[in-house]
């Protein structure tokens, strides 16, 4: 909770207790009933000045100056925190975020993405970039509001090696999990625990050291990907074969940075089992050409007309997210 919001609940709570303290005052001074001291005390802490329930004694008066003061302190600060909270946004980020936990209880087949560091904020553009479903969590509130320039997105502020919060990020649901913390072991602490919870999960995690992977992988991470070796790779790349990484850069920003290369699966009932690929028509329906067919580590690349589709076969194409759905349902079609 933000300040303005600790000082309405503050408010309200000195409110209560004026309220209490004037009902027990008037109940011990005047032994009157409660709901007279109750009309009494709200009376006088509003200033309406309808006059005394009944006749006051001596030590009454006395009450009543002291609650009239203590009155009107509260109220003007409940006012003052109550405009506070209004003007400063907080009401309309506490209607956001149950709008936002709202949409979040309807994911399914989603990514979550833990940690929104240098690293995760790359990944969750590509995400938004590519219309891939899924949420962030990190326990830094200024990270998760920084990542508005994106756009809006779906996110839970706290530790994603805590169960509780992997499960409002809808973790028995969703189809994969990137642990993107900057150290080594908290995302070998978040691959633990989303593999308990989810032992079907897929699980991608960054590693910085080298002896990090094999206990990522023991914890039951799927794929370890090092940031480092990655980037030296890429610097390589950029001397050794620089129209290569030219054109791999231009195909990210092509088309508002949207064309990727992915992969579709046959399904069992797919109608494109059993035909070869020229009979499949891919290119006419979709306009894309298979560029590789993987089955496992196996994989045909440029394969012929005549190539026969079997299921489990991964087609690889080079696509935008429009042509990517259009050759997925066609995939899919029984």
């Amino acid at each position: 909770m933000d300040a303005s919001g600790r000082r309405l609940r503050a408010a309200i709570l000195l409110l209560l207790a004026t309220l209490l303290v004037g009902v027990a005052g008037y109940q011990l001074l005047e032994g009157w009933s409660a709901l007279d001291a109750l009309y009494m005390t709200v009376i006088t802490l509003a200033t309406v000045g309808y006059g005394e329930t009944h006749p006051l004694s001596s030590a009454g008066r006395v009450f009543t100056i002291a609650l009239i003061m203590t009155g009107v302190g509260v109220l003007t600060y409940g006012v003052t925190a109550a405009t506070a909270f209004v003007v400063e946004g907080t009401l309309t980020n506490l209607i956001g975020r149950r709008k936002m936990e709202a949409e979040i209880r309807k994911l399914c087949d989603h990514i979550i993405l833990c940690g929104i560091g240098e690293t995760g904020r790359h990944i969750a553009e590509e995400l938004s970039k590519t219309h891939v479903p899924f949420v962030v969590i990190d326990n830094d509130s200024d990270r998760i509001k920084s990542l508005e320039k994106i756009g809006r997105l779906l996110s839970i502020a706290g530790d994603a090696t805590q169960d509780d919060i992997l499960l409002r990020a809808r973790i028995l649901q969703a189809k994969g999990l990137i642990a993107a913390l900057p150290q080594d072991r908290d995302n070998v602490f978040v691959v633990l625990t989303a593999r308990a919870l989810n032992p079907n999960l897929r699980i991608v995690s960054k590693a910085i050291g080298p002896e990090s992977q094999p206990k990522l992988a023991k914890a039951g991470a799927d794929a370890t990907v090092s940031t480092p070796v990655i980037g030296a790779m890429r610097m390589a790349s950029e001397l050794i074969r620089p129209t290569v990484v030219s054109f791999l850069d231009t195909m990210l920003r092509a088309d508002g940075g949207s064309v990727r290369i992915e992969e579709v699966t046959l399904p069992p009932r797919s109608t494109l089992v059993g035909r070869k690929l020229r009979e499949a028509a891919i290119y006419e329906q979709t306009g894309l050409l298979v560029m590789a067919i993987g089955k496992g580590q196996v994989y045909e690349f440029n394969p012929s007309p005549e190539f026969q589709l079997q299921e489990g076969d991964g087609l690889i194409v080079c696509c935008s997210p429009e042509q990517l759905a259009r050759l997925r349902a066609l995939a899919v079609a029984a």
